[in-house]
């Protein structure tokens, strides 16, 4: 039985190593998209701090997302493809870090709470999969070790079998 354990935020690099053991040893073993997002998603916002959303959307059609596992509010179901943050990170194929989505263009408000947002897209094999997608109550609390970190964690969930 897998047991995360309390990582020490202050040391961001050391953070996201240890995230992305405990991640790995989570997904070790396991194919299953589903149960993988779930466990990931989970993960991570048991162990991020100040978080008000983590989850994953995934590209069913090559025009729309649809939510797949989360941890936090109830989240919109389906975003067209280049419309708010999720779904410019699909259509230009790129991590997106928003300081204040009160001030971001094309943002869809799923959850007023949040402020700020960080979007890495599921790459493999050439193929976007969909993005695994961050919220934050706290303006500006994504920087870049933090989206290095979660491209990281990405990386993982996707070699584990997302999309099987």
């Amino acid at each position: 039985m897998f047991s995360a354990s309390h990582i020490d935020s202050t040391d961001k690099p050391g953070f996201y190593r240890e995230l992305a053991a405990q991640m790995e040893a989570l997904l070790a073993g396991e194919s299953d998209a589903i149960a993988n997002a779930a466990n990931a998603s989970a993960l991570i916002f048991q162990t991020m701090p100040q978080l008000n959303w983590a989850g994953f959307y995934f590209l069913r059609t090559p025009q729309e997302l649809v939510v797949g596992p989360f941890q936090g509010k109830p989240a919109c179901v389906r975003i067209p493809v280049g419309r708010g943050v999720c779904g410019t990170s699909v259509a230009e194929r790129r991590s997106i870090r928003v300081d204040d989505v009160t001030k971001a263009e094309n943002h869809i408000f799923c959850d007023p709470d949040s402020r700020s947002e960080l979007v890495v897209p599921l790459i493999r094999g050439g193929d976007v999969l969909g993005v695994l997608d961050l919220d934050s109550p706290v303006p500006g609390r994504f920087d870049a070790e933090d989206q290095a970190g979660v491209e990281r964690l990405a990386a993982i969930y996707v070699a584990a079998g997302a999309g099987s």
